[in-house]
């Protein structure tokens, strides 16, 4: 009976054990961040400045300046990511993503009509937070209708929504004044140099796995079908509604936080899934800690490829994930 329980005990050990390696990659994610810009710190002059030792210049470009970014990025990029492994499971395709129901659209025409009229960047996050929700009620009310939503009525609601803030977001940026157009594509874009507080992310991702990972065994019944999961007992639709709820509520925030950033939602739950399996107790904290590192990796890279100036981290998330899912796609054909 030991032998067993060891023996057990040690199995799951090495199911979790890539969930170390992600933790460990987030964090050298995170110290590259601090390390790495226009002004460059050596290993040395890093560490003095962490336990408070550095010059006062160092204080204020780490803990000031960088470190806030890279956490805001992290947390960001983790809730993209578990935005998009949400998403897949509701609605039973593996290709769905945090903005396949139109929420970013929703929080982009907001955000440009507060940049439209002036308003600070607290009032442009809060705007953006409000049209995310706005779309994420609209998505939900057209396509619940007189009826139940199915996942597949869901999706092409998002989608037609979707296309419908695209022409809206043209016509703001035609009619736009052209001094104010860099700023509004930049956050098209996707640019972190919008983010304030890493704060709020950050709560949401960690609230978010103490309410979703303890659920892992239940999501793995729903993604098998909601009759198979309704026949073994699983409540599907309130369980359908928690988990819509959690994917707009992550994907707002992030939005809010960063603006519109591209093909971590998509990428990061396909990508482990292919490496890992299908299991969300280890699918949905993989993604966290996974699509927090490229985010992170990805500001780093925008901030330094053309330093002093700096891209939009879209740029760069798009650069990666474009050649890395169409290489997926192809190793899982093959």
């Amino acid at each position: 009976m030991l032998a067993a329980d060891h023996s057990r005990a040690a199995l799951q050990g090495a199911r979790f054990r890539p969930l170390l390696w992600l933790a460990l990659l987030g964090l050298a994610a995170i110290l590259a961040s601090l390390a790495l810009g226009s002004v460059s710190l050596a290993p040395s002059e890093m560490l003095a400045t962490l336990v408070g030792k550095g010059s006062p210049l160092h204080h204020t470009l780490v803990w000031e300046l960088r470190l806030p970014r890279a956490l805001a990025a992290f947390g960001t990029g983790a809730l993209l990511a578990l935005a998009g492994a949400l998403m897949q499971v509701l609605l039973r395709n593996p290709l769905a993503d945090p903005y396949v129901l139109g929420l970013s659209g929703g929080a982009s025409v907001a955000a440009l009509l507060a940049m439209l009229a002036g308003l600070g960047t607290a009032l442009v996050s809060a705007s953006a937070f409000v049209g995310a929700l706005v779309s994420t009620l609209i998505v939900f009310a057209l396509a619940h209708g007189s009826g139940s939503w199915t996942p597949a009525r869901l999706l092409l609601t998002g989608i037609v929504l979707a296309s419908g803030w695209g022409a809206i977001i043209t016509f703001l940026l035609a009619v736009s004044p052209v001094e104010q157009l860099p700023g509004m594509l930049y956050w098209l874009m996707g640019d972190m140099a919008y983010a304030g507080s890493p704060w709020p992310v950050l709560s949401v991702a960690l609230l978010s796995m103490l309410v979703l990972v303890p659920l892992g065994r239940t999501l793995n019944v729903l993604a098998r079908g909601g009759l198979q999961a309704a026949a073994l007992g699983v409540a599907v639709r309130p369980l359908e509604w928690l988990l819509y709820l959690a994917a707009s509520l992550a994907t707002a925030i992030a939005v809010t936080t960063a603006g519109s950033v591209g093909f971590v939602g998509l990428m990061v739950p396909h990508m482990l899934r292919l490496r890992l399996g299908a299991d969300q107790r280890l699918i949905l904290p993989a993604s966290l800690l996974a699509g927090g590192a490229l985010l992170t990796f990805a500001d780093t890279l925008a901030r330094t490829v053309i330093a002093p100036q700096q891209l939009p981290v879209g740029v760069i998330t798009a650069l990666i994930g474009v050649p890395t899912f169409l290489y997926l796609l192809h190793r899982s054909r093959s």
